[in-house]
């Protein structure tokens, strides 16, 4: 199997590159990228060196937010992004925050079902969030195991 480790600048190209496979229009540029990979209190991992996937988590404080995961369409059902997400939990916790946000696409069951089984609950839903007018999903996973 393959590691789980930090994003670098070198990893952009390819983790742009992984973001056009996983999520067509909707995915994040090379410059985005960057910005993700090199920001103050962000923490960008990925999987393989071509990348297979990545994560990335801002900590701010106590809170942490899940700001992506994504795994290449030809590697996943590998566990690829059970792993990403263990590790940003750890990174989150190992950063001092105490809890994890993210925001899902209520149609994106896959997704869905990843976060739940990691021990992520519902905590809200944002109606119109997305472009088109789709609805997000606001989860939350607490270090205590509770919700606010």
């Amino acid at each position: 199997m393959t590691d789980v480790r930090p994003a670098t600048t070198a990893d952009a190209a390819g983790i742009a590159a992984l973001e056009a496979l996983a999520f067509g229009p909707e995915a994040w540029s090379q410059e985005l990228v960057l910005v993700e990979v090199t920001a103050p209190l962000r923490h960008a991992l990925v999987v393989g060196d071509e990348p297979l996937g990545w994560a990335s988590v801002q900590v701010v404080g106590d809170v942490a937010d899940l700001t992506r995961v994504a795994v290449r369409p030809d590697a996943r059902r590998r566990g690829l992004a059970r792993r990403l997400l263990a590790d940003a939990w750890s990174v989150a916790e190992e950063a001092g925050s105490d809890r994890m946000l993210l925001e899902v696409g209520a149609s994106n069951d896959a997704a869905i079902g990843l976060y739940a089984a990691a021990g992520f609950v519902e905590i809200d839903r944002r109606h119109g969030y997305y472009a088109g007018g789709g609805t997000a999903i606001v989860m939350e996973r607490r270090r205590d195991g509770g919700t606010s």
